[in-house]
């Protein structure tokens, strides 16, 4: 049985620290970055996985800065209907 690792991550905003876990049913790693609310994400092996969870924190990272300027009345956000697939 494989245990937990973790690892550094460098992205644009700087570094996190990122811990990653076997996934049994589906292989590859399930992974989190602790410091990050929202960054979670899936790799097939140990190098996609980290791929992943940098791009996870970014996303989650400006989706705060967006929020917090449009709740701050910077930005306005429009609402709009997303088609549903056939």
């Amino acid at each position: 049985m494989e245990v937990m690792k973790t690892a550094m991550i460098k992205t644009r905003f700087g570094t996190f620290k990122a811990v990653f876990e076997p996934e049994t049913d589906m292989g590859g790693y399930v992974v989190t970055a602790p410091k990050v609310q929202g960054a979670v994400s899936w790799g097939k092996n140990l190098t996609h996985a980290k791929k992943m969870i940098a791009e996870a924190i970014e996303c989650a990272i400006e989706g705060e800065v967006i929020l917090a300027a449009a709740q701050a009345g910077q930005v306005t956000m429009r609402k709009q209907k997303i088609p549903a697939f056939a």
